[in-house]
């Protein structure tokens, strides 16, 4: 599972016009699930989304969590984070999981972040959304639940 998570201080996500998710000061989550992926990849995303120390404390210092701050969390899908381009220049998307599995494992990952007391607004997967986001800083970290070592 990889996921790039952005600071922000708002962002959102509209499809047909229509404003579907939306966010003040938090985190902007593009998430892709692999093929394979399972629970220990969600365990492992959710962990490190939820304890990224990347907000500013009282003398600058990125050092405080999400929680801390009462940050709000955008998670949007994004198989595209699986896109390979090894041999040429058009990706290909072997790599991402089926859209099923990814559905469930992207939904697992907003419940989660969910029971953990956060605010998490959503895309809708499948469909062409438009994001918008106002960066923070700007900070923008790569998690990846296959480079665990």
């Amino acid at each position: 599972m990889r996921a790039v998570v952005q600071r922000v201080l708002e962002a959102g996500v509209a499809v047909e016009g229509e404003v579907v998710g939306a966010i003040g000061r938090g985190l902007l989550v593009y998430l892709g699930a692999a093929d394979g992926d399972d629970a220990n990849d969600v365990e492992y995303v959710v962990q490190k989304i939820a304890g990224l120390r990347i907000f500013p404390d009282d003398r600058g210092r990125m050092s405080l969590g999400p929680a801390e701050v009462s940050a709000e969390i955008l998670v949007v899908s994004q198989f595209t984070l699986f896109g390979d381009l090894r041999r040429g220049r058009r990706p290909s998307f072997d790599g991402a999981a089926a859209p099923e599995r990814a559905e469930a494992l992207y939904l697992e990952v907003v419940a989660r972040l969910r029971a953990l007391g956060f605010r998490v607004a959503t895309g809708r997967f499948r469909a062409d959304m438009r994001v918008s986001s106002v960066g923070d800083g700007p900070v923008t970290i790569l998690l990846d639940s296959r480079k665990l070592f």
